[in-house]
C-alpha cells in the first residue's frame, strides 16, 4: 500500500513538471504594431485569429498558430471601410475587389442615391428580366457569385422614386409615398444601413425636402441613418447643408455628407464658414458626420452640365428633346447662363470615355475646351451633340477643389473616406472602364501622402477614422477595431511605404504597400498577392428581419 501511494505521489508530480500543451490558433500575426482603430497610440503584440475572430491579442509565445506570419514592422490595423463604394456592379464581375483589396477594404459601402435595390421586373416576354428586384435579393445574388470583401448598401432614394414615379418631375401622389415608404421599409428589413440619396441629378433632384424627410424617417425608426449628395457642393452649398440639417432633425436621424467638399474656385474661401456650420450643427445635437476622397478633382457625368428640367423622364426621352432646335435652343441659353451650377471651365473637365469607340479614339483623355475645338463649336454645343451621339451620361473628370481645401477637411475627426468609384482589375472586361485614380488610390494617398508625408493626421487618427468611426456611424456590431471577438477583418501594412500610384493620366495603377489582409478570418491578400479567396459576406444594418426570424 505504501508502495503504491508514493507511486501515485510520483506520477502526479511527473504529470505536473511535463509541458503544457501549447494553444492552437488558426494564424498568428507576430510581431506587428498594433493599431486598435480607437486612435490610441501603437503597441507591439501577437494577434490570434480563429475562424472568422480575433482570438486573443499579446504576448502569445506559448501559443502556436497553424499559419504563422511575421508582422515584424508592420502596422496591424482593422481593415478599411469604403463609405462611398461603386463596386455592386463591378464586384459581380470580378469579385476579388483587386483595386481596393490591395489598399486594404475589406468593406463597400454602396447606395449613393441608386443602390442595387428595389429595382422593377420589365414586363416583356422574357419570363425574367432581373436577377433580382429587392436589395436583399441583390444581396443573396452577391453571396452566391463570392467576393473577397464584406458588402453593404444604403437603400437610393432615387431608386426608391424610380421605382415609384419614373424619371416624371412631379411630386408622389400620397398613394405613391405610402408604397416608396414600404419600400425602404423592405429594404431595411433586408439589412439597408439607411437612406442615400445624389440630389445634384435627375429624377433625384425632383425630390422635395419634404419627400425625403418622409422616407428618412422610416429609414430612422429602424435605427438607420440619412447620407447624402447633397444639392450642391458649389454656389449654394450652404442651403444644401441646411437643408440637410433640417432632414436630420424633423426625421430624427443621424446624417452624412458624401465627399465634403466645395467646387469652383470662387467659393474655396467658404472652407472655414462650412466647417463651422458642420460644427454648429452638431454642437446643437444633431449627428452630422461627413466622408470624403483625397483628391482635388471629382468625377461625373458630362450630363451634370445640363439643367435637369431636360433629362425628365430619362435618357432616350432628354436625347429626343435635345434634337428639338427650341429646346436645344432654351438649353444653350441656360447653360451659358451658369445653369445648373455655373459651369466649370471647359479646360478644367477631361473626358474619361464614352461609349462609342470611334468617339474615346477622338477624344478620350482630353479636355473639354481641346474637344470642342476639334469638333468645331463652343464647349455647351459640344456638349450637347456628344451626349446625343454616344447615347451615354459620357463620364468625366472635373478639376474644382483645392488642395488646401483637401487638407483642412482631412484634419475634421468625424471625417470618414470613400473611394466613390467602382473596385477593379486588370480583367480584360475592365480595360474600356475609364475611371479616375481614386478608384486605385484614395486609402494609400490618405495614408501614404498626407499621413507619412505631410504629417496632415496622425497615423493612430487616421486609422481610427478609415475604420472605427464608419463603423459607428453605421451602428456596426464587432466590426472596425481590432479587440477580442470582433470578426478578423485585417489590415497589415508598411507605413514607411505604402503609397498610391494612379494618376490622371494613368489612373489604373494599383496601390504598393499593402502586405497582408485578412477577411472574416481569410487571407484575400498574402504578400501583396491576391490569394484568390472569396470570403466577404453582407453586412446588414441595424434594422435587418432575419429571414429566420
Amino acid at each position: 500500500m505504501r508502495y503504491c501511494i508514493v507511486l501515485g505521489v510520483a506520477l502526479l508530480i511527473l504529470l505536473a513538471c511535463r509541458p503544457k500543451p501549447k494553444q492552437t490558433f488558426d494564424v498568428i500575426l507576430r510581431h506587428g504594431t498594433v493599431y486598435d482603430g480607437s486612435g490610441a497610440e501603437p503597441f507591439t503584440a501577437d494577434v490570434a485569429l480563429q475562424a472568422d475572430t480575433i482570438a486573443a491579442i499579446g504576448d502569445l509565445g506559448d501559443a502556436a498558430g497553424k499559419k504563422e506570419i511575421d508582422a515584424t514592422g508592420l502596422a496591424v490595423a482593422p481593415g478599411f471601410i469604403n463609405m462611398l463604394s461603386w463596386a455592386d456592379r463591378s464586384l459581380l464581375m470580378d469579385g476579388r475587389s483587386m483595386s481596393d483589396i490591395k489598399q486594404g477594404v475589406t468593406l463597400e459601402v454602396f447606395g449613393e442615391g441608386w443602390s442595387p435595390g428595389p429595382v422593377k421586373r420589365k414586363a416583356t416576354s422574357k419570363p425574367v428580366d432581373s436577377l433580382w428586384t429587392t436589395l436583399g435579393g441583390y444581396f443573396d445574388y452577391v453571396l452566391k457569385k463570392g467576393v473577397s470583401p464584406n458588402v453593404a448598401s444604403f437603400v437610393g432614394a432615387t431608386s426608391i422614386r424610380i421605382h415609384e414615379l419614373g424619371h416624371d418631375n412631379r411630386p408622389p401622389t400620397a398613394e405613391e409615398l405610402k408604397r416608396m415608404k414600404a419600400l425602404v421599409q423592405q429594404a431595411m428589413d433586408d439589412g439597408a444601413m439607411g437612406l442615400g440619396s445624389s440630389l445634384i441629378y435627375a429624377p433625384a433632384d425632383y425630390a422635395s425636402t419634404d419627400e425625403l424627410i418622409a422616407l428618412a424617417q422610416v429609414a430612422s425608426q429602424n435605427g438607420g441613418m440619412y447620407i447624402t449628395h447633397m444639392r450642391s457642393e458649389s454656389d449654394n452649398i450652404l442651403s444644401a447643408m441646411n437643408e440637410t440639417f433640417r432632414i436630420s432633425k424633423e426625421a430624427h436621424i443621424a446624417a452624412e455628407i458624401y465627399h465634403l467638399k466645395i467646387n469652383h474656385e470662387r467659393n474655396w474661401g467658404k472652407v472655414e464658414t462650412v466647417i463651422a456650420k458642420l460644427d454648429s450643427a452638431r454642437k446643437a445635437g444633431l449627428k452630422i458626420t461627413a466622408n470624403m476622397y483625397t483628391y482635388t478633382a471629382s468625377a461625373t457625368g458630362l450630363t451634370a452640365r445640363l439643367p435637369t428640367w431636360v433629362q425628365e423622364g430619362g435618357a432616350s426621352a432628354m436625347r429626343k428633346r435635345l434634337k428639338n432646335p427650341v429646346t436645344r435652343k432654351k438649353v444653350l441659353e441656360e447653360m451659358r447662363l451658369g445653369i445648373p451650377t455655373k459651369n466649370s471651365d471647359p479646360k478644367d473637365v477631361m473626358m474619361l470615355g464614352f461609349r462609342l469607340d470611334s468617339l474615346n479614339k477622338l477624344y478620350r483623355g482630353k479636355r473639354l475646351d481641346e474637344v470642342a475645338r476639334l469638333h468645331g463649336k463652343d464647349a455647351d454645343e459640344t456638349v450637347l451633340d456628344l451626349v446625343v451621339r454616344d447615347k451615354s451620361t459620357i463620364a468625366a473628370v472635373y478639376f474644382l477643389i483645392s488642395e488646401a481645401n483637401v487638407k483642412r477637411m482631412l484634419t475634421l475627426p468625424y471625417v470618414s473616406f470613400g473611394s466613390d468609384a467602382a473596385s477593379m482589375s486588370e480583367a480584360k472586361i475592365f480595360a474600356d472602364w475609364g475611371t479616375h485614380p481614386r478608384a486605385y488610390g484614395t486609402f494609400a494617398r490618405f495614408l501614404g501622402k498626407y499621413v507619412r508625408d505631410e504629417k496632415v493626421v496622425s497615423l493612430p487618427e487616421a486609422i481610427r477614422r478609415l475604420t472605427a468611426l464608419p463603423a459607428s456611424n453605421l451602428k456596426l456590431k464587432k466590426r472596425g477595431s481590432l479587440k477580442v471577438g470582433y470578426y478578423a477583418d485585417l489590415a497589415l501594412f508598411d507605413a514607411r511605404t505604402i503609397a498610391d500610384h494612379a494618376t490622371f493620366d494613368s489612373p489604373k495603377e494599383y496601390a504598393t504597400g499593402m502586405q497582408h489582409v485578412f477577411v472574416n478570418g481569410v487571407q484575400v491578400l498574402h504578400q501583396g498577392e491576391h490569394t484568390g479567396a472569396l470570403p466577404g459576406r453582407v453586412v446588414r444594418g441595424p434594422g435587418w428581419k432575419s429571414k429566420r426570424g
